[in-house]
């Protein structure tokens, strides 16, 4: 049987983890000039407004107690590609989520690296979730896979007759997510432990 309270604690730091993914969206379309985030009421630190019941609360949960990984994701923020000042500003709104989720990893890993001797067992254990959550988050969003960011990424590039063939992609999204979480993971897991241990140091 799984812990209960590793289990509580690891939703609250994919919570967290996929607000600041999302969060990182809006930030990045907003200093973009597209207000959609913003007038959507989606520049704000309130978890209620960005919780995903499917993919934040019970996604996590099976994934949690049938393999032991937490997989999730929040709401996707809204914006308004066409407001972009670039074509390329819609990659660099897709990475912004990527990068949050490397960033929150490499600053607990050089906290567990640097200072890992001088803190308590369960801040240590906190702390290596939290890497290992935003390992997986930023290995998993890089698919270039509708919906996932790196397809946004990769479309960004495409020529606009190619751009939208794509677009039809989307409609398969759901399914597409369910299946690289449960068919994928035995081939991501490897990634995501390799990643986190380089992070870490271990």
């Amino acid at each position: 049987m799984q812990d209960p309270l590793f289990f509580a604690f690891s939703i609250a730091i994919l919570i967290f983890s996929v607000i600041a993914h999302e969060l990182a969206h809006g930030y990045a379309a907003d200093s973009l000039g597209d207000p959609t985030p913003r007038l959507a009421g989606r520049l704000s630190i309130n978890p209620l407004v960005h919780i995903d019941l499917f993919g934040s609360i019970l996604l996590p949960t099976a994934s949690f107690l049938l393999g032991g990984v937490i997989f999730g994701w929040a709401k996707p923020v809204p914006y308004n590609p066409y407001n972009l000042k670039s074509r390329a500003g819609e990659a660099f709104v897709a990475s912004a989520g990527i990068l949050t989720n490397l960033a929150l990893a490499l600053f607990f890993g050089l906290l567990l690296r640097f200072f890992g001797d001088a803190l308590s067992a369960p801040t240590v254990a906190l702390a290596t979730s939290v890497v290992f959550i935003n390992c997986i988050l930023a290995i998993f969003n890089s698919i270039p896979l509708p919906p996932l960011d790196g397809s946004k990424v990769l479309f960004s590039f495409l020529p606009f007759h190619l751009l939208e063939k794509t677009r039809a992609l989307e409609a398969w999204g759901l399914p597409a997510l369910l299946f690289v979480v449960f068919f994928l993971w035995p081939f991501l897991s490897p990634l995501v432990t390799s990643l986190s241990r380089l992070i870490i140091g271990a």
